[in-house]
């Protein structure tokens, strides 16, 4: 079933960058602007990140946390969130259960072969747990600039 804006968001606990770990749950009571991604360290997901990253304080003026999520490792992460100076947390879904969860996980294609790969996606969660907005086949140009502006509003 697809999500809807409404719905509960789903619950997750993830390996997060420098070794600790977070739950949906243990946000409640800030917003989530929960972020998927494909990959780190390329075009796209850099300019994305470098967004959310340049937008952080306002993110922190609306009560908004932000949680970047990929299928890369922990290490990865880490190496990507100390290139670019990332203020927000990376989560590692490696077994891709939490991409699956939010419909992320989706057939691809590039140059005419088909694979199986994360859709940028991004769900703004409110402080009880419960979608508020969501977007999906994210064009990266003036993104978090939109979803600061839901998460403000």
């Amino acid at each position: 079933m697809p999500l809807n804006v409404g719905d509960p968001a789903p619950d997750f606990s993830l390996p997060s960058d420098s070794g600790g770990t977070v739950s949906l749950q243990s946000l409640r009571g800030a917003k989530v602007i929960l972020y998927f991604y494909p990959k780190d360290n390329t075009s796209g997901c850099t300019k994305e990140a470098c967004a959310f990253r340049d937008a952080q304080p306002d993110f922190s003026a609306a009560n908004a946390v932000v949680l970047g999520v990929s299928k890369d490792s922990v290490a990865s992460h880490d190496k990507f969130k100390a290139k670019h100076d990332l203020p927000f947390t990376l989560l590692s879904d490696e077994d891709g259960k939490v991409c699956e969860a939010y419909g992320v996980w989706v057939e691809k294609s590039m140059y005419g072969r088909k694979y199986m790969g994360i859709e940028r996606a991004t769900f703004l969660i409110d402080e009880n747990g419960i979608l508020q907005e969501i977007w999906r086949k994210v064009k990266v140009a003036g993104h978090a600039e939109a979803v600061l502006k839901a998460a403000a509003g």
